[in-house]
Protein backbone atom coordinates (compact mmCIF):
# COMPACT_ATOMS: atom_id res chain seq x y z
CA UNK A 1 0.00 0.00 0.00
CA UNK A 2 1.25 3.55 -0.66
CA UNK A 3 2.18 5.87 1.84
CA UNK A 4 -0.30 8.51 2.68
CA UNK A 5 0.93 12.23 3.59
CA UNK A 6 -0.64 14.98 4.92
CA UNK A 7 1.06 18.40 3.56
CA UNK A 8 0.37 20.27 6.85
CA UNK A 9 1.74 21.97 9.95
CA UNK A 10 -1.75 21.99 11.24
CA UNK A 11 -2.58 19.84 14.66
CA UNK A 12 -6.49 20.37 13.83
CA UNK A 13 -5.65 18.98 10.52
CA UNK A 14 -3.88 15.88 11.86
CA UNK A 15 -6.73 15.54 14.14
CA UNK A 16 -9.70 15.61 11.87
CA UNK A 17 -7.75 13.26 9.32
CA UNK A 18 -7.14 10.60 12.22
CA UNK A 19 -10.89 10.43 12.61
CA UNK A 20 -11.20 8.55 9.24
CA UNK A 21 -7.65 6.71 8.84
CA UNK A 22 -4.68 6.32 11.83
CA UNK A 23 -1.95 5.41 9.41
CA UNK A 24 -0.36 8.69 8.11
CA UNK A 25 2.64 11.23 8.58
CA UNK A 26 2.51 15.00 8.28
CA UNK A 27 5.03 17.21 6.30
CA UNK A 28 4.85 20.74 6.61
CA UNK A 29 5.08 21.89 3.21
CA UNK A 30 6.93 25.15 2.72
CA UNK A 31 5.04 27.54 0.83
CA UNK A 32 5.02 31.57 -0.78
CA UNK A 33 0.96 31.80 0.31
CA UNK A 34 1.08 35.23 -1.04
CA UNK A 35 -2.26 36.57 -2.51
CA UNK A 36 -2.17 36.87 -5.98
CA UNK A 37 -3.61 40.12 -7.79
CA UNK A 38 -7.44 39.81 -8.84
CA UNK A 39 -7.38 36.32 -7.78
CA UNK A 40 -10.59 34.86 -6.19
CA UNK A 41 -10.20 33.58 -2.53
CA UNK A 42 -11.75 30.01 -3.83
CA UNK A 43 -9.18 29.87 -6.71
CA UNK A 44 -6.41 31.40 -3.91
CA UNK A 45 -7.33 28.05 -2.01
CA UNK A 46 -7.20 26.19 -4.66
CA UNK A 47 -4.03 27.18 -5.78
CA UNK A 48 -2.27 26.82 -2.25
CA UNK A 49 -3.08 22.99 -1.69
CA UNK A 50 -1.81 22.15 -4.91
CA UNK A 51 0.99 23.89 -4.76
CA UNK A 52 1.40 22.27 -1.34
CA UNK A 53 0.92 19.00 -2.57
CA UNK A 54 3.37 19.28 -4.80
CA UNK A 55 6.16 20.39 -3.33
CA UNK A 56 5.66 17.50 -0.52
CA UNK A 57 5.46 15.10 -3.58
CA UNK A 58 8.83 16.44 -5.15
CA UNK A 59 10.31 14.44 -2.19
CA UNK A 60 7.77 11.96 -1.31
CA UNK A 61 7.05 10.97 -5.22
CA UNK A 62 5.81 7.63 -4.45
CA UNK A 63 3.05 8.97 -1.59
CA UNK A 64 0.07 10.00 -1.95
CA UNK A 65 0.11 13.35 -0.85
CA UNK A 66 -2.98 15.90 0.48
CA UNK A 67 -2.41 19.18 0.45
CA UNK A 68 -5.10 21.50 2.02
CA UNK A 69 -5.57 25.29 2.35
CA UNK A 70 -8.32 27.69 3.69
CA UNK A 71 -9.65 31.20 2.47
CA UNK A 72 -12.32 33.45 3.82
CA UNK A 73 -13.91 36.38 2.61
CA UNK A 74 -16.35 39.35 3.52
CA UNK A 75 -16.83 42.85 2.27
CA UNK A 76 -14.66 41.79 -1.12
CA UNK A 77 -11.73 41.15 1.65
CA UNK A 78 -9.83 38.44 1.76
CA UNK A 79 -9.33 36.79 5.31
CA UNK A 80 -5.57 36.32 6.73
CA UNK A 81 -4.49 33.94 9.49
CA UNK A 82 -3.73 37.11 12.16
CA UNK A 83 -0.12 35.66 13.33
CA UNK A 84 -0.28 37.54 16.47
CA UNK A 85 -3.24 38.84 19.08
CA UNK A 86 -3.22 42.91 17.29
CA UNK A 87 -3.62 41.21 14.58
CA UNK A 88 -6.30 39.17 15.25
CA UNK A 89 -8.01 41.73 17.73
CA UNK A 90 -8.66 44.08 14.53
CA UNK A 91 -9.75 41.27 12.71
CA UNK A 92 -12.51 40.36 15.00
CA UNK A 93 -13.32 44.02 15.58
CA UNK A 94 -13.85 44.08 11.69
CA UNK A 95 -15.78 40.99 11.51
CA UNK A 96 -18.25 41.52 14.38
CA UNK A 97 -21.71 41.20 12.88
CA UNK A 98 -20.48 40.14 9.39
CA UNK A 99 -21.15 36.87 7.19
CA UNK A 100 -18.03 35.27 6.22
CA UNK A 101 -17.62 33.01 3.47
CA UNK A 102 -14.80 30.30 3.55
CA UNK A 103 -13.40 28.24 1.36
CA UNK A 104 -11.97 24.79 2.80
CA UNK A 105 -9.71 22.98 -0.03
CA UNK A 106 -7.23 20.19 -0.49
CA UNK A 107 -5.51 18.13 -3.38
CA UNK A 108 -5.17 14.39 -3.77
CA UNK A 109 -1.76 14.17 -5.36
CA UNK A 110 -0.71 10.39 -6.65
CA UNK A 111 2.18 10.98 -8.92
CA UNK A 112 2.00 6.67 -9.32
CA UNK A 113 -0.87 6.95 -11.25
CA UNK A 114 -1.24 10.19 -12.51
CA UNK A 115 -3.96 11.50 -10.29
CA UNK A 116 -4.66 14.48 -9.32
CA UNK A 117 -7.87 15.48 -7.17
CA UNK A 118 -8.93 18.85 -6.69
CA UNK A 119 -11.81 19.79 -4.27
CA UNK A 120 -13.04 22.52 -2.48
CA UNK A 121 -16.05 23.25 -0.14
CA UNK A 122 -17.65 26.25 0.73
CA UNK A 123 -19.58 27.23 4.06
CA UNK A 124 -20.39 30.51 5.81
CA UNK A 125 -20.15 31.40 9.18
CA UNK A 126 -21.66 34.73 10.53
CA UNK A 127 -19.85 36.66 13.36
CA UNK A 128 -22.06 37.61 16.33
CA UNK A 129 -21.96 41.27 17.43
CA UNK A 130 -19.36 40.80 19.83
CA UNK A 131 -18.26 43.47 22.12
CA UNK A 132 -14.42 44.42 22.91
CA UNK A 133 -13.96 42.46 26.27
CA UNK A 134 -15.43 39.40 24.97
CA UNK A 135 -12.62 39.18 22.07
CA UNK A 136 -9.71 40.45 24.33
CA UNK A 137 -11.09 37.36 26.99
CA UNK A 138 -11.55 34.90 23.84
CA UNK A 139 -7.62 35.91 22.30
CA UNK A 140 -6.27 35.60 25.45
CA UNK A 141 -7.80 31.94 26.20
CA UNK A 142 -7.90 30.79 22.55
CA UNK A 143 -4.91 32.56 20.76
CA UNK A 144 -5.93 31.46 17.40
CA UNK A 145 -3.65 33.43 15.65
CA UNK A 146 -2.78 30.68 13.05
CA UNK A 147 -6.68 30.79 12.19
CA UNK A 148 -7.94 32.37 8.93
CA UNK A 149 -11.22 34.87 10.59
CA UNK A 150 -9.06 34.24 14.16
CA UNK A 151 -11.64 31.79 14.95
CA UNK A 152 -11.13 28.23 16.53
CA UNK A 153 -14.91 26.78 15.58
CA UNK A 154 -13.88 23.66 17.36
CA UNK A 155 -13.39 25.61 20.77
CA UNK A 156 -14.58 28.07 22.33
CA UNK A 157 -14.53 30.07 19.42
CA UNK A 158 -17.68 28.61 18.67
CA UNK A 159 -18.97 31.11 21.23
CA UNK A 160 -18.16 33.87 18.26
CA UNK A 161 -20.09 32.94 16.36
CA UNK A 162 -23.82 32.98 15.40
CA UNK A 163 -24.51 30.86 12.90
CA UNK A 164 -22.47 28.52 10.54
CA UNK A 165 -24.42 27.43 7.27
CA UNK A 166 -22.06 23.94 5.74
CA UNK A 167 -22.72 20.44 4.45
CA UNK A 168 -19.62 19.26 5.78
CA UNK A 169 -19.19 20.00 9.44
CA UNK A 170 -15.19 19.25 9.14
CA UNK A 171 -15.03 21.97 6.65
CA UNK A 172 -14.43 24.65 9.16
CA UNK A 173 -11.40 23.16 10.89
CA UNK A 174 -9.74 23.15 7.26
CA UNK A 175 -10.79 19.35 5.71
CA UNK A 176 -13.54 18.36 4.43
CA UNK A 177 -13.85 15.13 5.09
CA UNK A 178 -16.94 13.62 3.26
CA UNK A 179 -15.19 14.59 0.03
CA UNK A 180 -11.82 13.43 0.98
CA UNK A 181 -13.22 10.25 2.35
CA UNK A 182 -14.37 9.50 -1.23
CA UNK A 183 -11.22 9.98 -2.56
CA UNK A 184 -9.76 8.26 -0.49
CA UNK A 185 -12.04 5.10 -1.49
CA UNK A 186 -11.42 5.50 -4.61
CA UNK A 187 -7.72 5.48 -4.08
CA UNK A 188 -7.74 2.61 -1.56
CA UNK A 189 -7.20 3.77 1.51
CA UNK A 190 -10.08 3.53 3.17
Amino acid sequence: MQELILGSSSKYRKDILKRIILDFKTIKPKVDETIILNESPKKMALRLALEKALKVAEKFPKAIVIGCDQTATTQKKILQKPENFDNALKQLQFLKGKKVKFYSAFCVLNLLKKKIYLECDEFSATYRNFNDSEINKYLKKEKPYNCVGSIKSEALGITMLAEIKSNDPTSIIGLPLIKLSKILRNEGLL
